[in-house]
């Protein structure tokens, strides 16, 4: 069985390779093509970053937890593949040494890979696109300028815009291309791993140093990759990454869209998919509380046999979730409304880290009283969870300062944060009833912006 995609333009078969095989372990050991970089092996520096195209474009992703399989018939350009024909330097490449944007070097390839795909598809937000790398010994000044002078520079022709293998092989891994030919094997199979974007599972293997056993790539499922809005719902395939919902739920809720954007980093929302962020049931996941906030459902599929239930329930407890062996998920829909949500996550850094506290609310106020209220957090329990006493405690209110003291004893009937690296539980409990304050201070018009800062 063999596995085929493109490297650096030249087309590659791969045999004889463990399924979880990393990119980044086969291109520096097997490959001999050492630029891309080894550092946190977890998705978090940036220095493994490699460009992958396919029909929709290149993207920026992390080559230390992307399994080979999920190459197939795909395009892989490494910081050695950059080069133009003629052997002259990239542009933005020349750019890193015009502006001194290098010192020790080491995080230099990923930055330029991430550099390199901006600039084929336009993107100019430059602290967006450079969040998931790191430099510790340059400082992003000179980074930022080598990035702004790539992007006036013209594309190079050498390096594919989009990309499509004419002839797929046989795979070294069950890939299915349909939901239904997923849920007839997974069935038959219920012990094995699904892997989506690998971006949490992949760390089993690099970190965790586990063997996975038998596992199924779902990344050429099409029919799990589609959004589809109505004037009913937003109903969001499994396989959809966050970069693909991003540009679709921001017109309809801002606050969601805000939130993703620091969202883990460009590569991992690149990889990341909506239906993985739910599945593997963790407690300082970022989606589910907004999805939660807005009444979302969750759309199991065992077999043939489909069945539907509220986010909110699909949490058991820390670590487990209602799903079956053998059963997957299909979909998440988001019924239309009004727009009232709003997103805080709170963390130690402004971008690509980790959630303290994650709450979303989305409250719903009829001459003057609070008429509903939906509020839901990630970080204060062993599961993304409601609080559905202070929801109780508001509903019916004045929407006034006086409702943060009718909420205020509810707060602790709902959640006992633990303490951990992240934050302590007063803390958290503190940082949730301020997000209430801050949401009720900005509906009411007041500034509540903290991150904007002037001279």
């Amino acid at each position: 069985m063999t596995l085929s995609f493109q490297l650096n333009g030249d087309r590659v078969d791969v045999t004889e390779v463990a399924p979880t095989t990393t990119l980044l372990d086969w291109l520096r050991i097997e490959q001999g093509l050492t630029g891309t970089k080894e550092g946190c092996n977890e998705g978090d520096c940036g220095a493994c970053t490699v460009m992958v195209t396919d029909e929709t474009g290149p993207k920026a992703l992390n080559a230390c937890i992307l399994f080979l399989p999920q190459l197939q018939g795909k395009s892989v350009t490494t910081v050695e593949g950059l080069k133009l024909p003629d052997g002259a330097l990239h542009p933005v490449q020349q750019a890193m040494v015009d502006q001194h944007g290098s010192q020790c070097g080491f995080c230099t390839p990923g930055f330029v890979m991430s550099m390199a795909t901006a600039q084929i598809t336009g993107e100019a937000d430059h602290d967006l696109t450079l969040a998931g790398n790191l430099c510790r010994c340059t400082g992003y000044a000179p980074i930022i300028r080598a990035a702004e002078s790539a992007m006036a520079q013209p594309v190079p022709d050498h390096l594919p815009k989009t990309f499509r293998m004419p002839e797929e092989a046989e795979n070294i891994a069950f890939q299915p291309k349909s939901s239904d030919e997923l849920a007839s094997w997974y069935a038959a199979n219920p012990d094995a791993r699904l892997v989506a974007g690998a971006t949490d599972l992949g760390l089993d293997v690099t970190k965790g140093m586990r063997d996975l056993g038998q596992v199924a790539f779902l990344n050429r499922c099409a029919d799990l990759k589609q959004i589809e809005v109505t004037e009913e719902e937003i109903r969001i395939g499994a396989m959809v990454t966050f970069s693909e919902l991003l540009p679709v739920i921001e017109p309809l809720h801002p606050g969601f869209g805000a939130m993703l954007r620091r969202f883990a980093s460009v590569q991992i929302r690149n990889a990341a998919t909506v239906g993985g962020n739910i599945a593997n049931g963790s407690p300082i996941g970022d989606s589910p509380p907004a999805l939660i906030a807005l009444g979302a459902q969750l759309h199991l599929r065992h077999a043939d046999n489909r069945r539907t239930l509220d986010l909110q329930d699909f949490f058991l407890d820390y670590g487990k979730q209602d799903r079956a062996k053998g059963e997957f998920v299909e979909a998440i829909s988001i019924p239309r409304q009004p727009d009232r949500l709003a997103c805080y996550k709170l963390s130690k850094r402004a971008d690509q880290d980790i959630s303290a506290v994650c709450g979303c609310f989305s409250i719903t106020v009829e001459e003057g009283r609070v008429a509903s209220a939906r509020i839901a957090f990630g970080g204060m329990a062993g599961t993304p969870k409601r609080a559905t006493a202070v929801e109780a405690a508001i509903t019916g209110q004045p929407w006034d300062e006086s409702i943060l003291a009718k909420a205020a004893p509810a707060w602790a009937k709902d959640f006992q944060p633990l303490t951990d690296m992240r934050a302590t539980a007063d803390y958290r409990l503190k940082a949730a009833r301020n997000m209430l304050e801050r949401y009720l201070l900005a509906d009411l018009g007041q500034a509540t912006n903290i991150a904007e800062v002037s001279a």
